[in-house]
């Protein structure tokens, strides 16, 4: 099984990830968020930590040319009698995940809403993520809203997969991003989400997945590691701007 790292020096364009799993000592559920950009705009980016969860924010204001698909709350938290769920996406999806919940929709059901972003010729897929923590218990999903390639020449329509993981296994993570690599177009993200290996604990595992994505290209990166136990959490942001 390769690790994440290995992954990640592997594709020096994968655009934005998200990784969910389980640490390597058992005791924390894992999830890791990362962007990355090639233009101006897309890389003039910040992380910023509020609310429990995390917000995109423009290091420059000034430079800030079309916020509809950079400036978006990636993670937030729906706490609720009994259980907590972390909701991680790659854009405004994140808020209509929280708000079907909140109203007693799945995951799956809550994103029939939405479809692939309207950049083309690219179509970027929104990748999304759940972790549910309930009476001491761990699980997590994966979703990805993707354009359908036979549908070339006209509007694609939308392909949908959600994958379920149930009980991951220690020092494993599932690992989905929008780009297979770079190009032009961009290439789409294809298949199951990758099964890499977690190392180290939460500072450890940050700087070796900042330290393995392409230089010029990262942005932003976010790890957050939930006692499964005791629901405490602790976080890490780098941003390559401040």
């Amino acid at each position: 099984m390769d690790t994440l790292e290995q992954k990640l020096k592997e594709n020096g364009y994968p655009g934005r990830g998200i990784v969910l799993g389980r640490s390597e000592d058992g005791k924390s559920a894992v999830a890791v968020y990362f962007i990355m950009g090639r233009s101006e705009n897309s890389r003039n980016r910040v992380f910023i930590e509020e609310d429990g969860g995390l917000r995109t924010q423009a290091f420059d204001p000034s430079k800030l040319k079309d916020p509809s698909l950079i400036i978006y709350s990636p993670v937030r938290v729906l706490s609720e009698p009994g259980k907590t769920t972390v909701i991680v996406t790659n854009g405004d999806q994140t808020d209509t995940v929280y708000e079907g919940l909140k109203n007693g929709i799945s995951f799956s059901r809550s994103l029939e809403s939405r479809t692939f972003e309207p950049d083309a010729p690219n179509y970027t897929p929104r990748i999304s993520g759940v972790q549910k923590f309930k009476g001491g218990t761990y699980g997590f999903s994966l979703s990805i809203l993707k354009s359908d390639p036979s549908s070339a020449g006209k509007q694609p329509s939308t392909l949908r997969y959600t994958f379920d993981y149930a009980s991951p296994a220690s020092g494993t993570g599932r690992y989905i991003h929008t780009y297979k690599g770079n190009g032009d177009p961009l290439p789409s993200f294809e298949g199951e989400p990758e099964l890499v290996s977690l190392k180290g604990d939460l500072d450890s595992l940050a700087n070796s997945v900042w330290g393995s994505l392409n230089a010029e290209n990262k942005i932003s990166l976010y790890v957050r590691f939930t006692d499964i136990e005791s629901g405490k959490v602790t976080t890490k942001v780098i941003n390559k701007n401040g």
